[in-house]
C-alpha cells in the first residue's frame, strides 16, 4: 500500500492507523522529541535492525539503519487513496510519465492498495502486465473488484507477505513503490525479494515524501530523505540511478541491481 498512497504497498507493519494519520501541522511532534530523549540503549543485529522504544509514537519500536519504521495505514483508508484531489496534490500523472514504461513491460505495483496506480499503468503496458501486490486480503478483494470494473485483464492481484511480495524471479521490468516503503516492517527482506524478482535490467521506482522539505505537510516519520533511501537500497545491492524532482511533494528515486 502506499502512504498516503500505499498500504502499505502496503498490513505492511504491525498495527493500523486511521486515514489521516500521515498528515500533520508543519511543526514536528513534541512527543517524538521527548521520546527521543528517553530512548534506551538499542538492541541491534548485523542486518541493520534495532529494537528500542519508539522515538515517535507514530512509529513502531523497530528501526532499520537508524530509521524508525512507521505505522501503516490499513484497508480502512481505502477511500482516501481514491480521493478526487490526489492527482493534483501528488502529481500522479507526472509520476506515471516519469516511469517511461514500455508497452511490453511487466510492472509490480508494491503495496497496490485499491489499485490507484495499477489501473493507470494498465493501459500503458498493453502487451505487458501489472502485478498488483498487497499483503491485506481486503485490498486483494478491492483489486479484483476494480479489475473487473476497469476492464483491466492485464492487472493481476498478488497476495504477498511482510517479507516477500511473492513475485517470480527475473520477471519484473519495474517495481513501483509509492509512499509505502517507509512502512515495511521487514524492509531488508522485502527489498531483497524485490531485487530477486527484477529482470537483469529491471528498475525500482521509489516515491517518498521529501524529508528535506519542512513545507510538505506530512508527519516526519512518513517521509524519507534521498540520503536515507540510497543507504537502504545500497544495503541490499541496489544501485542508485537518478532522482526525479518534478513532483509537488515527493522524491521519485530510481534504482537497479548493482553491477
Amino acid at each position: 500500500m502506499n502512504l498516503p498512497s500505499s498500504l502499505p504497498l502496503a498490513s505492511w507493519v504491525l498495527g493500523i492507523v486511521l486515514t489521516q494519520a500521515c498528515t500533520q501541522p508543519l511543526a514536528e511532534s513534541t512527543a517524538a522529541a521527548a521520546g527521543e530523549q528517553r530512548r534506551q540503549a538499542p538492541v541491534a543485529d548485523s542486518t541493520g535492525y534495532e529494537i528500542r522504544p519508539p522515538a515517535d509514537p507514530n512509529g513502531i519500536s523497530r528501526y532499520y539503519l537508524g530509521r524508525q519504521i512507521a505505522h501503516v495505514m490499513g484497508h480502512e483508508g481505502a477511500d482516501w487513496l481514491e480521493r478526487s484531489g490526489r492527482q493534483q496534490e501528488e502529481g500522479t500523472d507526472v509520476l506515471l510519465k516519469a516511469l517511461r514504461l514500455k508497452p511490453t513491460d511487466v510492472v509490480a505495483d508494491i503495496g497496490a492498495g485499491t489499485g490507484y496506480f495499477s489501473f493507470r499503468m494498465s493501459p500503458l503496458v498493453p502487451q505487458g502486465k501489472v502485478l498488483a501486490v498487497d499483503i491485506q486480503p481486503e485490498m486483494i478483494t478491492y483489486l479484483q473488484e476494480n479489475k473487473d470494473r476497469n476492464n483491466a485483464p492485464n492487472v493481476e492481484p498478488v497476495l504477498g507477505t511482510v517479507q516477500n511480495p511473492n513475485l517470480p524471479a527475473n520477471s519484473v521490468d519495474l517495481a513501483l513503490i509509492v509512499d509505502a516503503y517507509h512502512e515495511f516492517d521487514h524492509p531488508r527482506e522485502m527489498m531483497r525479494a524485490i531485487k530477486t524478482a527484477l529482470k537483469p535490467n529491471g528498475r525500482v521506482a521509489l516515491a517518498e515524501y521529501r524529508a528535506e522539505d519542512t513545507k510538505v505537510p506530512i508527519k516526519r516519520i512518513h517521509k524519507m530523505s534521498v540520503e536515507q533511501a540510497r543507504k537502504e537500497m545500497k544495503a541490499v545491492g541496489l544501485e542508485f540511478i537518478e532522482t526525479v524532482e518534478t513532483l509537488p511533494q515527493q522524491h521519485l528515486m530510481f534504482f537497479r541491481r548493482a553491477k
